[in-house]
C-alpha cells in the first residue's frame, strides 16, 4: 500500500533528499503534508510538484504569502501557519510516517507530536532527544510507534546492530563498543589560535557534505559529534563510555559496532543522505535511493584518528550533559543554537561559541527534566543567559 508521508523541514538539506528519493517511488509514497520555515517560493515550487494536501509555514506572515502564491498557481493545497499546525500534520490519521528534519530546537514539539500518535519517525532532528531523551523515549514506547534514525551515523549502527537488540539483555552483552565516526569537519589538524580567526564563511564550508548554515557550523566545532553521541545514549540505551568517536576525514564508513569477540562491523556508504532516507523510508526492505555504489577501486585509503578534546572541547561539554542529565542537554543545546546565530552573524569568535555553552552549563539552573515545560524553560532561561552574555 501507498505510504502517506510528512516531511518536517522540507526545504532543508534533508528534506530536499527526502522528496528526491520519493519522486523515485510514486507507487510507494505520497506527500500529504510539506513543512517549512520562511523559504516560500522553494516551499511554493515544491507544492506545485507533490502537491501535498497541506503546507504549513512556521512563520504566519510567510505563510500568507504562500497562500497567495500557491493561489495564482491554481494548487489546491491548503496552507497553515504556527506550531499547533506543524504538530497537527504531524500527527494526523491520514499520515504513516514522519520525515522530523527541522534543525534545532524548533523540530522538538511536531517530531514528539509523532510520537505520541504512534507515527513511524523518521528522526533528522536530534534536538528531540538531546533537549528531552527521557521524555521522548517515553512516548515512543507507550505509543507503539517507530523510531528509525536518519543521521548516517545512527542509521549505520542500527544496520551494523543485530536484529531485536534492543529487546535482548544477551545481544546487549555482546557488544563491547559503538564506533561513532566523525569527518572531522573543515578544521582538522587546526590549533586553537588558527581557529580563534576562523570565519562564517569558512565554517560552513563542509568538505564531504552539504549541509545547512547551523549544522555545518556544528560540524566545524565537532558540536554536531556531541549532539549524535547523546542522541546515540538515548537511541541505543548506552553510556557515554561505551560510545568512541572516531575521526575519519573520507566520511565513508558511516559507523561501526565492535563486539565482544573481536568482530567490527560497519556500513559504508558514499557520503549522501537519499541512502539512509530510503533505508528509513522502506526498513525492513531496501529500494533505490539514487545513490551510486561505492567504487572500491577508487578508494585511495581510510583514514581514522582520534579527535583532538582540547582543540575541539564541545565532545565533552556534551558527554558532560549527558551525565549530568535533567535538563542540562536542553541548556546545552539551547547555549549552543544561540553561540552559533551569534557568531554566523559575526558577533562573536568561532572558539567563543564552545565558551558560552561552557559558561550557560556553570550558571544556568539544571533541574530535573521532569516534564516538557521543564524542558522548555530551561531552554528559554539558557538562550536569554547566552544573549546577554553575548551583549556583555
Amino acid at each position: 500500500m501507498t505510504q502517506s508521508i510528512t516531511v518536517l523541514g522540507a526545504t532543508g538539506s534533508i528534506g530536499k533528499s527526502t522528496l528526491d528519493v520519493i519522486l523515485r517511488h510514486p507507487d510507494l509514497y505520497r506527500i500529504f503534508a510539506l513543512t517549512a520555515n520562511t523559504q516560500v517560493s522553494l516551499m511554493a515550487d515544491l507544492c506545485v510538484v507533490h502537491n501535498p494536501e497541506y503546507a504549513v509555514m512556521a512563520d504566519p506572515s510567510s505563510a500568507m504569502d504562500l497562500e497567495k502564491k500557491l493561489k495564482s498557481l491554481h494548487s489546491k493545497t491548503k496552507v497553515l501557519s504556527g506550531v499547533d499546525s506543524l504538530c497537527d500534520v504531524s500527527s494526523h490519521s491520514g499520515v504513516d510516517q514522519v520525515m522530523a528534519a527541522i534543525v534545532g530546537a524548533a523540530g522538538l514539539l511536531p517530531t514528539l507530536a509523532a510520537a505520541k500518535s504512534g507515527k513511524r519517525v523518521l528522526l533528522a532532528n536530534k534536538e528531540a532527544l538531546v533537549m528531552s531523551g527521557e521524555i521522548f523515549m517515553q512516548a515512543i514506547a507507550e505509543n507503539n510507534a517507530e523510531l528509525l534514525p536518519i543521521d548516517s551515523e545512527h542509521n549505520a549502527i542500527f544496520q551494523s546492530l543485530p536484529a531485536g537488540y534492543d529487546q535482548d539483555i544477551k545481544l546487549k552483552q555482546q557488544i563491547r563498543k559503538i564506533l561513532l565516526t566523525a569527518s572531522g569537519g573543515p578544521f582538522r589538524g587546526w590549533s586553537k589560535e588558527e581557529l580563534s580567526a576562523v570565519t562564517p564563511a569558512q565554517a560552513v564550508k563542509h568538505p564531504n557534505w552539504s549541509m545547512g548554515q547551523k549544522i555545518s557550523v556544528d560540524s566545524a566545532t565537532l558540536m554536531n559529534k556531541g549532539l549524535e553521541l547523546i542522541e546515540a545514549c538515548w537511541l541505543f540505551d548506552v553510556k557515554p563510555k561505551q560510545i568512541e568517536v572516531v575521526v575519519h576525514p573520507e566520511s565513508v564508513v558511516h559507523s561501526m559496532v565492535q563486539y565482544v569477540d573481536g568482530s567490527v562491523i560497519s556500513q559504508m556508504g558514499n557520503p549522501d543522505m537519499r541512502t539512509p532516507i530510503a533505508y528509513g523510508l522502506a526498513w525492513p526492505q531496501r529500494i533505490d535511493s539514487g545513490v551510486g555504489s561505492l567504487d572500491f577501486f577508487q578508494l585511495a585509503q581510510l583514514n581514522f584518528e582520534a579527535p583532538n578534546h582540547e582543540v575541539f572541547p564541545t565532545l565533552n561539554l556534551c558527554s558532560q550533559a549527558f551525565e549530568t542529565g535533567g535538563t542540562a542537554p536542553a541548556i546545552l543545546n539551547a547555549a549552543n543554537e544561540i553561540a552559533v546565530e551569534a557568531f554566523l552573524r559575526e558577533q562573536i569568535a568561532f572558539t567563543s561559541i564552545s565558551d558560552l555553552i561552557d559558561d550557560a552549563l556553570n550558571h544556568c539552573d539544571i533541574t530535573k527534566a521532569a516534564s516538557l515545560e521543564s524542558v522548555l524553560e530551561a531552554d528559554k532561561a539558557a538562550r536569554q543567559f547566552v544573549k546577554e552574555r553575548i551583549k556583555a
